[in-house]
């Protein structure tokens, strides 16, 4: 791998898989993501493999900006409405 790659942590992973990062934590555990540990112990990820992951997950289209997740659409409601009636 380039030993330049940018390092991500586990919260900007999360962002851009669209889960906690406590998910990207056991998915390293598991063997799913690779990931390296800092001096102090904290998890970071490499870019490179990340965006290897989001192509072939279909999340990420060839060449698009790591940086800024893609609108896939409208976040889910945790509010009133018909789907949450018996909640409030």
């Amino acid at each position: 791998m380039d030993t330049g790659d940018r390092l991500l942590t586990p919260g900007e992973v999360a962002a851009l898989f669209r889960v906690d990062p406590k998910t990207v934590t056991r998915w390293a555990a598991a063997g799913r993501i690779g990931s390296i540990r800092t001096p102090g112990g904290h998890r970071r990820f490499r870019e490179s493999e990340v965006r290897a992951l989001l192509e072939g997950e279909g999340m990420l289209d060839e060449g698009e900006d790591i940086g800024k997740p893609r609108n896939v659409g409208p976040a889910a409601s945790t509010g009133p409405g018909p789907a949450n009636a018996g909640m409030y």
